[in-house]
């Protein structure tokens, strides 16, 4: 049986993301990253002196990646673009594809320095949705027909790669090339959860191989072993909890975003902290991402 632990932590940032999304963290410059995807914002936190900044965008950003000290990638609905952390310049890097009823949505980097990129429809359109492979600027097709692609998270050693489809709710496992991030057999489903409550959405994998899932409308983290078993719950004071992250000088600790959107008025009243930031408040054995290498 599942455990479930009461929320313990912190609001990290108490403005309320309309589509919080896509957090990150830099051991470099201790600071966290992540997207209001739909209000077209990075917001940045220097987790030290807990200086916040918001950079307006000039599209619907919702991944962040790391490339050297100077730059930054950022996966947007206008493509993948190349930003200069002093000043935030935006230069266009490459295009995932040429669908304008499409935005960006779920990505990660995997150990071999290649990139994941999802896309789904801005209404979330029926099977709208793709998931890419891009290795330096190298795109290449990996599942498509997708309707809500998020997930998106690989084993520390980079054998094994994770992903959903939302609207279907089966997480799912396929084996992967540890040298490319690149898929070496058909996918499975690790956990079908198409009849318990929530969305499988945003996922990150731990130094012992743990899966942490943000629960969409459950107000919860979920923590899966490697063979598809549900061994931990960690509620979050927000319904719609989105993406997690591991920040911290040790990646030993847990952000969490969470969004608002959809959220009818009285909905929201109910939720007064929806589309906030979270810190889960325990102490984990997270990993930093790897760099994406041009």
């Amino acid at each position: 049986m599942t455990e479930t632990h009461s929320f313990t932590g912190r609001v990290l940032s108490d403005i309320a993301c309309q589509l919080g999304e896509g957090p990150t963290y830099d051991p470099a410059t201790g600071k966290a990253f992540w997207f209001d995807i739909r209000g077209q914002k990075l917001h940045e936190l220097h987790l030290s002196s807990m200086t916040k900044t918001q950079h307006d965008l000039p599209f619907l950003g919702s991944v962040l990646a790391v490339i050297d000290a100077e730059r930054q990638l950022i996966v947007s609905d206008q493509g993948l673009f190349i930003r200069q952390v002093a000043d935030g310049r935006l230069t266009p890097f490459v295009k995932l594809e040429d669908k304008a009823q499409n935005r960006s949505n779920d990505g990660r980097v995997h150990p071999s320095g290649a990139l994941w990129a999802s896309t789904m429809g801005r209404k979330a359109e029926k099977h709208s949705g793709t998931i890419y492979h891009v290795a330096g600027d190298r795109v290449t097709v990996l599942y498509s027909n997708i309707t809500i692609p998020n997930g998106i998270c690989f084993s520390p050693d980079g054998s094994t790669g994770y992903f959903t489809d939302t609207d279907v709710n089966h997480l799912m496992r396929v084996a992967l090339d540890p040298k490319t991030g690149l898929p070496t057999g058909a996918p499975e489903v690790l956990s079908d959860e198409s009849v318990t409550p929530g969305g499988v959405d945003g996922a990150v994998c731990d130094a012992d191989g743990l899966i942490w899932n943000a629960r969409w409308g459950s107000s919860a983290v979920d923590v899966y072993r490697p063979d598809g078993t549900k061994i931990a719950r960690y509620l979050v004071p927000a319904s719609q909890a989105s993406c997690p992250a591991f920040i911290g000088e040790k990646a030993d600790r847990l952000l969490v975003t969470s969004a608002w959107q959809d959220l009818e008025a009285e909905g929201h009243l109910a939720d007064p902290h929806a589309g906030q930031t979270f810190e889960l408040g325990i102490s984990v054995k997270g990993r930093f991402e790897p760099k994406f290498r041009l």
